[in-house]
């Protein structure tokens, strides 16, 4: 049986009691920013990852460049543990990376308007082209 004094495993009680709260306490405050971290940087990959599906390496190649590069430091303060650092490069990276794919979808619908306006002038060539022709054969 335990022969010890009932202070002593009163004090070892308190001390494990103290020590696991000490534990708890650095878990809970590690814990909210790391979370709030890895949340981040997995929401800025998946930008990352629409805007290169919607063109932007050809479109706004330095938009995404800048975008991929703070994803990799974001990552490298992640592995870290630099959870602060992380969240803000990953909050850069989603930034860049929606206005890589902003540009690179206005410079789609740029291309698109210019070949519609391309379309309607062949069109309205050939409409002149056939008044003209009418014009000449009833007179």
């Amino acid at each position: 049986m335990d022969q010890q004094h009932p202070m002593t495993r009163l004090l070892k009680s308190a001390a494990l009691a103290a020590g696991t709260a000490g534990v708890l306490v650095l878990t809970g405050c590690a814990s909210p920013q790391k979370a709030p971290a890895t949340a981040d940087v997995a929401v800025s990959r998946n930008a990352v990852e629409n805007a290169v599906s919607a063109g932007a390496a050809e479109l706004a190649p330095a938009e995404i460049t800048a975008a991929r590069d703070k994803m990799v430091r974001a990552n490298q303060a992640l592995a870290a543990k630099d959870y602060k650092l992380a969240r803000e490069l990953a909050i850069q990276a989603q930034a860049d990376a929606k206005l890589a794919q902003s540009k690179a979808n206005s410079a789609k619908a740029t291309s698109a308007a210019n070949a519609l306006d391309e379309d309607l002038r062949v069109l309205r060539q050939e409409v002149d082209r056939l008044n003209s022709s009418s014009t000449t054969s009833t007179q």
